[in-house]
């Protein structure tokens, strides 16, 4: 094994000796230990993961297995790396977000009772997600998409005492088991139909396929290409959180906000949009599969964005920001610009995780309350906070030169350029999708940097977090808020830095360069990335730009109008909330899917329940299996109990009787 080899199982096994010993041995070397021992299984692998991104940047890669798990057949089940620059560039964001947000915990969490247990499970969440990006095969992809929808679980549901949390990570389990029968069925098809789960292989023989058809219901040909596509997808639908398998993202903002950085900007939600990336050989194959993504994604983007409209619960706006923001990066996929997916899934972790950790950092300020409504002139008791959350709010509108613009008006721009069936919604969906972005957002901060303070009388909100911290500090009435200690600040100025100078300096080699190599395949007839190319001209030529174009003007109009509403004329929102009262209820009941959800799929599960248990259970087990069969045996008993009489006669003619019937039965 080559010292290379050697440093890519460090990575992934680096995170998981450092969740395996807080874990198991937390109570015994303590709270700081802990967080040590993680913190240092993280850097490790950030450190060791710079080391391979540079080697990728210098030609060298790897594909290969480094052990079999089983053999079948002649089908092999092997862990194995690919080390392209597609999984390395993943590598390096996951780790360095990771590490950020382990460094944050260290603040966030310090009076918590599950501290250890906590680092545990964040390190294991990222050697789950090391283990999904790395994988050269399917069966570790699948092995890393369980393992990261496993660990999303306990740390949705940490502080399991609450049944909001409960509620919470059994809704995200659920959904995701939805999403991800479809991907197991997909890999189920590639397996039947290629033979091997070994992504060079099955991409290899791909196209040879391209044109076979499978009949799922007698007398209709599917297209296999699209069967597997769409099947795949599905279960990105669930990890990714696209429409209509959205609903257990905004619910699993019950866990601790480093979870929400973690899960909800960087990692698990990203999972589906790296896969797609990662499997573009075969959805180059199928137009159809292109359109359903890019439409899927154009709903998710638009209508996500108007719920965050209406949220008072910080994190919460942050959460529909982060499902608008994962509908942008599908569109892209589903306009073949995959690389511009991955550029946004890049700029977006940074920003995104600021954003989330910002928004903890206000949590600890306001003594874990979280709603926006009691908030209001922070700026001047948290001026890191309050900077920062301008600079990753200004990145997540798009605003000229931050890293935000880059990868959003790469993908507005790629969907303009497309030709698939559905590409003129998906353009509508995201270019209204700039002004939503830039409303909710700002909202979001002038209510809670600027204008008058209300921290003094709260409005009444139940939306808070934090396990023991309910009754320390009930709702924000403990004096003045204050900044946050340096493990909190340090990562997000750690952040703010990529979100201001990632997208320049990274647009021209990973969009319009040779960056991504072979990593990703655009077949020629998919030419919206071709025809960008030509377009652009440097960066900055980009940025001034785009002063002139509309997308631009809507992220303005969209700053303006909130200014307007939340600083000048409050009465406005409060107003049109009475005047669109329809609208509002629908908005608020976000679209009636939970309630749906609720109605349909736990309510027919209960009815089924009840339907098995009186029918099947009371009426026929019990009824007339066991019960049954007890008063049978007591009839024939009593009709039987006439022939024992003790006379010979009676027994002679029974025996005369057996005969007969017997010759006849035989005869």
């Amino acid at each position: 094994m080559t010292s290379m080899q050697k440093l890519y199982l460090l990575i992934p096994l680096a995170p998981l000796a450092g969740s395996a010993i807080a874990g198991l041995f937390g109570w015994l070397i303590g709270r700081r230990a802990s967080h040590w021992v993680t913190i240092l299984g993280v850097a490790v692998s950030f450190f060791a993961s710079l080391m391979v991104f540079r080697d990728v940047l210098d030609g060298n890669g790897f594909n290969g297995a480094v052990y079999t798990w089983l053999t079948s057949g002649e089908t092999r089940f092997e862990v194995g790396f690919l080390i392209d620059r597609l999984s390395a560039t993943m590598m390096m964001v996951v780790t360095f977000v990771s590490l950020m947000v382990h460094v944050y915990t260290i603040g966030y969490m310090q009076d918590d009772p599950g501290y250890s247990r906590f680092f545990s499970y964040i390190s294991l969440f990222t050697f789950s997600m090391l283990m999904l990006v790395m994988s050269n095969n399917f069966v570790q992809l699948f092995f890393g998409w369980e393992a990261v929808g496993l660990v999303s679980y306990l740390l949705i549901g940490f502080w399991y005492t609450r049944p909001t949390a409960i509620y919470a990570n059994l809704k995200a389990f659920l959904v995701n088991r939805v999403g991800d029968f479809g991907f197991l069925l997909g890999i189920g098809l590639v397996l039947a139909y290629f033979g091997t789960l070994d992504y060079a292989a099955v991409f290899a023989q791909a196209p040879m396929l391209a044109g076979h058809a499978i009949e799922l219901i007698g007398g209709s040909p599917w297209s296999l290409m699209t069967v597997i596509c769409i099947l795949l997808f599905v279960g990105a639908m669930g990890k990714s959180a696209q429409f209509p398998l959205h609903v257990w993202l905004p619910d699993s903002m019950e866990g601790p906000t480093p979870i929400s950085a973690l899960i909800h900007a960087a990692t698990m939600v990203t999972a589906g949009i790296f896969m797609v990336a990662r499997m573009s050989p075969l959805y180059e194959l199928s137009d159809t599969a292109l359109s359903f993504v890019m439409v899927i994604g154009a709903i998710t983007a638009l209508f996500m964005g108007f719920l965050g409209m209406i949220q008072n619960d910080i994190k919460r706006v942050v959460a529909y920001s982060t499902l608008s923001q994962l509908g942008y990066m599908t569109v892209a996929l589903g306009a073949s610009a995959y690389s511009v997916a991955i550029f946004h899934l890049m700029t977006h972790a940074f920003f995104k995780a600021l954003l989330f950790l910002a928004a903890g950092s206000v949590i600890i300020g306001m003594h874990h309350d979280q709603d926006i409504r009691n908030m209001g002139g922070l700026r001047k008791y948290m001026p890191i906070t309050w900077i920062t959350s301008l600079v990753g709010s200004l990145a997540l509108i798009g605003t000229p030169f931050l890293s935000g613009f880059y990868s959003k008006d790469s993908i507005i721009e790629a969907v303009g350029l497309s030709h698939l069936p559905g590409s003129g919604f998906a353009y509508f969906a995201v270019v209204a999708g700039v002004f939503v972005t830039a409303f909710y957002s700002f909202r979001m901060y002038f209510l809670v940097f600027h204008g008058e303070e209300r921290f003094g009388h709260p409005v009444d909100s139940h939306d808070h977090e934090g396990g023991k911290e309910d009754d320390e500090h009930g709702h924000g009435h403990h004096g003045k808020p204050h900044e946050s200690p340096w493990v909190v600040t340090l990562p997000l100025v750690m952040l703010a830095i990529p979100s201001l100078v990632i997208g320049y300096l990274a647009i021209g080699p990973m969009l319009f360069g040779d960056y991504f190599g072979g990593a990703i395949y655009v077949a020629e007839r998919h030419g919206a990335m071709e025809e960008l190319a030509h377009e652009f001209h440097g960066a900055a030529a980009m940025a001034l730009h785009a002063l002139t174009t509309l997308p631009f003007w809507l992220a303005l109009g969209g700053v303006a109008v909130s200014w307007f509403f939340y600083m000048k004329r409050p009465d406005i929102p409060a107003m049109l909330k009475e005047r669109f009262a329809l609208f509002y209820a629908v908005l608020e009941r976000k679209y009636g899917f939970d309630d749906f959800n609720d109605w349909f799929f736990a309510g027919g599960a209960r009815f089924l329940g009840r339907g098995l248990w009186k029918g099947g259970d009371v009426a026929v087990i019990d009824g007339v299996l066991v019960n049954g069969t007890a008063r049978l045996v007591g009839r024939i008993a009593q009709v039987v109990r006439h022939f024992q009489s003790g006379y010979l006669y009676h027994y002679a003619f029974a025996m005369l009787v057996g005969v007969i019937v017997l010759m006849t039965w035989f005869v």
